[in-house]
């Protein structure tokens, strides 16, 4: 509880916000609904990237040059590999919820081991793609 105020109830502090740190722990479902957030958000900036490739393919082959020059650097890379990572963590997760919406996959060990298997899937899909993109030479 907080300090009390003269006159005032004492009001309850939330558990996470505690000094003493509070009596949640960390865990890997918490990271896990955090990763699936920040992965929406990627998404829409997947979104703008793709506009940006449609808007340079119908502006010409100047435009289209200049984006590819941009989407083939280190930067453009990293970008794309970053998306690509968050389209299959997006997509694994969203069969995660499925599960969970037709009401299995709720026991503590067993919601552990799908977000494990989850983030798995997602970096293992996501260098199975770049590697196969690499190696048949289509960057």
């Amino acid at each position: 509880m907080a300090d009390a105020t003269p006159g005032l109830r004492p009001r309850p502090v939330s558990p996470n916000i505690q000094l003493d740190g509070g009596i949640w722990r960390w865990h890997i479902t918490m990271a896990a609904s955090i990763f699936h957030r920040a992965s929406g958000m990627a998404l829409y900036v997947g979104a703008l990237v793709a506009m940006a490739w449609a808007l340079s393919l119908a502006a010409g082959p100047d435009a289209y040059g200049a984006f590819c020059a941009l989407a083939g650097g280190i930067v453009g890379r990293i970008v794309l590999i970053g998306l690509t990572l968050a389209v299959f963590y997006h997509l694994s997760n969203g069969v995660r919820h499925l599960v969970w919406d037709a009401g299995s996959g709720f026991k503590p060990q067993t919601a552990t081991n799908s977000a494990w298997l989850v983030i798995l899937v997602a970096i293992v899909a996501t260098a199975a793609f770049w590697g196969l993109i690499l190696f048949t030479g289509a960057a």
